[in-house]
């Protein structure tokens, strides 16, 4: 139920992939099915699937430092918004609270977050439940 009492019929995807590049391939396609479920304009479905990717590289490369684990991503929909989480059981990382599209971010990298920042309309960051590893939830309002 919503805040307002009324039913929310909203679906939630998971999957989980391996913690490497060329899985991430599988989460931006679950990503395009979902956009045969609620229909998007194919600039905000270019632009969700790039702040899932960019997501999904930063557990890749920082999470795991042999290489081995793995990345829950979910994805719910609901009739307004798409609520997309990013987690891992890595190392975990705090990233600067204000990382923006500026001189400085791209001379050092960082460039990920400021992307997701740049594309959703709310953007977490923070650890998961369990206190292992790295969660990154980001919101696009439809």
């Amino acid at each position: 139920m919503t805040a307002d009492g009324d039913v929310d019929l909203g679906r939630t995807v998971r999957l989980t992939i391996p913690a490497k590049p060329e899985y991430i391939t599988l989460s931006r396609l679950a990503l395009a099915g979902l956009a045969r479920v609620r229909p998007l304009a194919d600039e905000t479905l270019a632009d969700l699937k790039l702040a899932l990717t960019e997501a999904c590289s930063n557990s890749v490369r920082h999470a795991y430092e042999d290489g081995e684990g793995h990345v829950d991503i979910s994805f719910e929909l609901r009739d307004d918004r798409l609520i997309v989480e990013v987690a891992d059981d890595g190392t975990g990382f705090e990233p600067e609270p204000s990382a923006t599209l500026d001189e400085e971010t791209l001379s050092e990298g960082g460039l990920g977050i400021a992307i997701i920042r740049s594309i959703a309309d709310e953007v977490e960051i923070g650890g998961r439940p369990n206190g292992k590893g790295s969660r990154l939830r980001f919101v696009k309002l439809l």
